[in-house]
């Protein structure tokens, strides 16, 4: 996996699924090599539109999503395979 791998948690303000998948992923995915960006999809129509229903949700550059629920495995497995 590559130094500069970066993957975006999408979520909002005031979600508790989001804060609990927050703690998760900035624990397991900088040891990893990945850094992670919080996005807030209330920022944008479309992403309210793609994602409003699901949050949180993992997304790479390449497209490649990780939805909410996961666990510790899943997500080293996910980061593994970007």
């Amino acid at each position: 996996m590559s130094d500069a791998l970066q993957v975006e948690l999408l979520g909002t303000s005031g979600c508790h699924l989001c804060e609990v998948a927050e703690k998760l992923v900035r624990r397991i995915a900088p040891p990893l090599g990945a850094k992670v960006t919080l996005l807030d999809i209330a920022e944008s129509d479309e992403l309210v539109e793609q994602f409003g229903m699901t949050i949180p949700v993992l997304r790479h550059t390449n497209g490649k999503t990780l939805g909410w629920p996961f666990d510790e495995q899943t997500l080293i497995h996910w980061l593994e395979s970007l």
